[in-house]
């Protein structure tokens, strides 16, 4: 994930006031999971007013996110066990959030289908988290960095999901993601499979 996207430039803005206090980085990824954890809890029931509730948790949970990297970098307060612990904590909570919005749709047309769908497009966000790390321990801090363009990542694509559900398009959400989330993965390994594989050298 690139450090200077716009929504990075957002939230450095409203941490900076944090700097200064006794507020750390790891407090608020820990927010950040519980926020995770109540999208997934919430969507999970199935009701409109519960999936309003997730998607705001949702958005939440993501500038969360944003911000605990800001905090650290911004105090220099940045430690290889707080960037690992952002990692597992973005691997629980996108993958949680699709797993419950799969059981949130099991009264759907799509019928109990929908809850290994949501276990597939979750599996397959922890995949590509696991790999990230197993990527960095060989070679380093952003060495599996995929670039953005224009003030956007890769990764803000996860930020469909709140506009999705607020459409009323959770089923939608869901197909795209069972089918877009394992391809994905199965591309990501594909580019860094030499170093996966213990190589040096980087990806083609």
């Amino acid at each position: 994930m690139s450090h200077n996207t716009l929504i990075h430039r957002g939230v450095r803005v409203l941490v900076r006031p944090l700097v200064r206090t006794s507020i750390k980085p790891n407090q608020i990824t820990t927010l950040r999971l519980a926020a995770g954890f109540g999208t997934a809890a919430a969507l999970a029931v199935g009701e409109p007013l519960w999936w309003n509730i997730g998607a705001g948790l949702f958005v939440l949970s993501a500038i969360l996110d944003r911000a605990d990297g800001e905090l650290a970098r911004l105090s220099g307060r940045t430690s290889p066990g707080g960037h690992v612990y952002d990692l597992v904590s973005d691997a629980l909570s996108n993958a949680l959030v699709f797993v419950g919005l799969g059981i949130g749709l099991r009264d759907s047309v799509l019928g109990h289908w929908s809850i290994p769908m949501g276990v597939a497009a979750g599996g397959a966000i922890a995949l590509i988290l696991w790999a990230v790390m197993a990527i960095e321990a060989r070679q380093g801090s952003r060495a599996a960095e995929l670039q953005g363009s224009g003030g956007f990542d890769p990764d803000d694509a996860i930020l469909a999901v709140p506009v999705f559900i607020w459409f009323g398009a959770m089923q939608e959400l869901l197909i795209a993601a069972a089918i877009g989330a394992p391809g994905f993965a199965i591309y990501f390994l594909i580019r860094f499979r030499r170093i996966l594989l213990g190589r040096r050298d980087a990806p083609e």
